[in-house]
């Protein structure tokens, strides 16, 4: 028996209890260290991480949230509808021991019909005809697909080019002076175009090494240079690269990643960074006639798994805009893509400025495809030219 004198009172404490407080300290630090050896040495796609988190938050309702704030100030708790105040508690665990939603169908088919997961993207603003079954998507193509030798019809795409330097571009009235601030590139660089590719009529071969979406993004920097905006366009192969260094199609992300990081070190001047890509839908989906002319039509993509979302929004919801008042019917709209199946980044968590669009799809020709991307630069100038304006310094008084 110890005994510990604390002012006037004697304190007895067993010698017995002393050993079991000491045990259970050295067994909880013990039990700690075996926990962080366990989560570091898992693999890094099974550690918590921020993405794991989100994944498991996004299990949780929006209301959830609000109820926890409401907590600790009532005030919250106003934000919810009247005949939804209370918290169903029942619905919240079945929710969050299952991943299913009662109030989405879509979770419950979604982990049991394949390719179901596709719909897991949200429309953030729809355009014209945009519903959920005919949001833009990308197939992953055969490695043999990729490989194949086809002939391209080089005639089709002069003549792209042709019907575009026919029209009159007036000078710019202003210019960035030689700087290039936008870049160009394309994740999957050999998308191309079935009417560009001769004898090819099925949509899961329309591929190409040179005839491809390339074109369309080099288009886009021309005419965003014929309005004063300096672009740099990517010249490197992606699926050469992915080849190169034996990874995988769905890698492909990670090697565009490579180069926007290795371009923006060497170009400091770089604000904007656009991910030119072609949707696998049919004509139908991704053709509008504007004033008795064929264009094709373009998304915007966001990554809703990095922490500039927001940010990309603001820039793509602009665009989007801006299409709708002087070429209506051009968007489809903006979608946001995460989850299962997808990136869910898309290098956008790379600046705040950084978008992903879909022009056209496997059934445009580039005569339709260059119009768009003509539009696109159109607009973006408008874009580019009203936030310099805003983000101009103010000029200093005179004394």
């Amino acid at each position: 028996m110890k005994r510990w004198r604390s002012s006037n009172v004697m304190i007895a404490i067993p010698g017995a209890s002393i050993k079991k407080l000491l045990m259970l300290i050295i067994l909880g630090c013990m039990m700690m260290f075996m926990l962080v050896g366990a989560l570091t040495s898992l693999r890094p796609e099974y550690r918590p991480s921020s993405s794991s988190l989100n994944d498991m938050a996004a299990h949780f309702p929006e209301e959830t949230f609000i109820r926890l704030f409401a907590l600790e100030n009532r005030y919250f708790a106003q934000l919810l509808p009247k005949d939804r105040r209370q918290t169903n508690y029942s619905s919240l665990l079945f929710r969050l021991a299952t991943s299913i939603n009662p109030d989405d169908p879509r979770s419950l088919l979604g982990s049991e019909l394949p390719g179901f997961a596709l719909y897991d993207s949200k429309i953030l603003i729809a355009g014209e005809g945009t519903d959920y079954t005919n949001m833009p998507y990308e197939s992953a193509p055969p490695l043999e697909a990729m490989l194949a030798e086809r002939q391209a019809s080089v005639d089709e795409l002069e003549q792209a080019n042709k019907n575009e330097d026919e029209k009159p571009v007036p000078p710019p009235s202003q210019t960035t002076g030689g700087k290039k601030v936008v870049y160009i590139y394309n994740t999957h660089t050999h998308e191309s175009f079935l009417p560009a590719l001769k004898g090819v009529t099925d949509p899961d071969l329309a591929f190409h090494p040179t005839v491809n979406i390339t074109k369309v993004g080099e288009k886009l920097a021309e005419e965003l240079e014929k309005r004063g905006i300096g672009a740099q366009v990517s010249k490197i192969d992606i699926v050469s690269e992915l080849l190169k260094k034996g990874m995988k199609y769905s890698q492909s992300y990670d090697m565009s990643r490579q180069i926007v990081v290795a371009a923006m070190k060497q170009n400091r001047d770089l604000h904007y960074f656009i991910d030119i890509h072609r949707d696998s839908r049919r004509r139908n989906y991704t053709t509008a006639t504007i004033h008795g002319v064929d264009y094709a039509r373009v998304a915007f993509i966001i990554g809703g798994e990095n922490a500039t979302y927001e940010k990309n929004l603001q820039l793509a919801t602009a665009l989007h805009q801006l299409l709708q008042k002087k070429y209506p019917g051009l968007s489809r709209g903006v979608i946001e893509k995460k989850g299962a199946g997808t990136n869910g980044k898309f290098n956008q968590d790379l600046s705040e400025n950084a978008i992903l669009i879909e022009v056209g799809g496997v059934d445009n020709t580039f005569t339709e495809l260059f119009r768009s991307v003509s539009a696109l630069a159109d607009v973006f100038s408008d874009y580019y030219w009203q936030a310099e304006k805003v983000e101009a310094p103010a000029p200093a008084e005179k004394k």
